[in-house]
């Protein structure tokens, strides 16, 4: 009897490229995927797409005209972008920022992390396969805040509102109200967004246990903020290394237990919630005064040999400024340190025996900006 036997097939992983110009990578962003059938068997990253010079540009400006730059690095929190310039600035200058202009950044920065949030939300939601809605939600949410923004700066995006020592102007005078309005607001937002999100089936299938990474691991990956939390890491530079006035407020640094997507969706949205509540306890102690010292050189310039590196809390993580004086009105060096690009290395990790359709989601849970990661 003649028994067949079933024929061999060669097998051949194939390779993917997804971007740079695809709306699933959230900017200009290049992923390339070798795959074995629907799942994963390595990711290789590629940046620079979007490389601004944003670095070199402040080195050959004056103090004041670096707050800019900053701002199209994070251009979706570029209050908490331009915080970290000028404080680093403000650190080697030894300047005394008046209380004031300390409260009412807090609040900026809190607001912006806010619309940030928002952002995010309405993208990642897209990506899972929630429709439109998500969408609709965030941008009805950011327009409020964006409105508030504009109000205060004059623009809506690329704000330079903050000055080394203080702020550029005074804020409107019913600043105030309109932040509780806008809270109001935003808090409804946060509701719609659990109501519609956290409890849905459809999210709940495609983030649990998808794109998981230990603690130990984020760590060693140089991983920071919501994306760090989410793997159950305390590490809050609000709390660790208190900036501004936020050892003067109260607020919970809300932790992951899985460090997977849906962790790192949930994260972002208990965050904003201790956002509100810290912004509320700002209004509460903020007072009228100043917003500049009160002896401002026309012309700000920094002792010889001088450097100081100022890292504080974004949306995505910690943004740092390593800034370098030698005397003059204008950095030496300077140095930005991108939460975006250190969470963006623990990408591979997460995503290879991953399905490709996760691969996409997990990209989303990191929340990077382009123009960050690239500068």
């Amino acid at each position: 009897m003649v028994t067949e036997t079933a024929p061999e097939f060669e097998t051949q992983d194939l390779l993917i490229n997804v971007g740079p110009q695809h709306p699933s990578t959230h900017g200009v962003f290049r992923m390339v995927l070798e795959i074995d059938g629907e799942v994963v068997k390595d990711l290789v990253p590629h940046i620079g797409y979007l490389h601004r010079g944003a670095e070199k540009l402040c080195e050959n400006n004056d103090f004041r005209q670096g707050v800019g730059y900053m701002d199209r690095t994070e251009y979706l929190a570029a209050h908490n972008a331009e915080l970290s310039y000028v404080m680093a600035v403000e650190a080697l200058a030894e300047l005394e920022v008046p209380a004031r202009a300390q409260w009412i950044r807090m609040i900026l920065c809190e607001l912006n992390r806010l619309s940030s949030h928002f952002m995010f939300f309405g993208a990642f939601g897209v990506d899972v396969g929630v429709f439109g809605t998500p969408f609709v939600y965030a941008w009805r949410e950011r327009e409020t805040l964006i409105d508030l923004f504009e109000e205060i700066s004059g623009d809506r995006m690329m704000y330079a509102y903050f000055r080394a020592g203080g702020l550029a102007w005074e804020v409107p005078a019913n600043f105030k109200e309109r932040v509780h309005e806008v809270l109001k607001s935003s808090r409804q937002g946060v509701k719609d967004f659990d109501g519609l999100l956290t409890e849905n089936e459809i999210f709940i299938a495609r983030t649990k246990n998808v794109g998981v990474i230990s603690a130990e691991d984020a760590i060693e990956i140089g991983m920071s903020g919501s994306s760090l939390r989410a793997s159950g890491v305390n590490l809050d530079i609000r709390k660790t290394e208190p900036y501004l006035f936020y050892d003067q407020v109260e607020f919970d640094v809300p932790l992951g237990e899985n460090g997977d997507v849906f962790d790192r969706y949930y994260v972002r949205l208990q965050e904003m919630e201790q956002s509100m509540r810290i912004i509320e306890q700002c209004l509460e102690r903020l007072e009228d005064g100043p917003i500049m010292p009160e002896k401002m050189p026309r012309m700000l310039r920094l002792p010889e040999n001088q450097e100081v590196y100022i890292r504080t809390e974004a949306p995505r993580g910690e943004y740092g400024v390593y800034l370098v004086s030698k005397g003059g009105n204008r950095p030496w060096r300077l140095k930005v340190r991108s939460a975006c690009l250190s969470n963006l290395q623990a990408l591979k990790q997460m995503s290879v025996g991953q399905y490709v359709a996760d691969a996409i989601i997990i990209l989303g849970s990191i929340d990077i900006v382009l123009s960050e990661v690239d500068r």
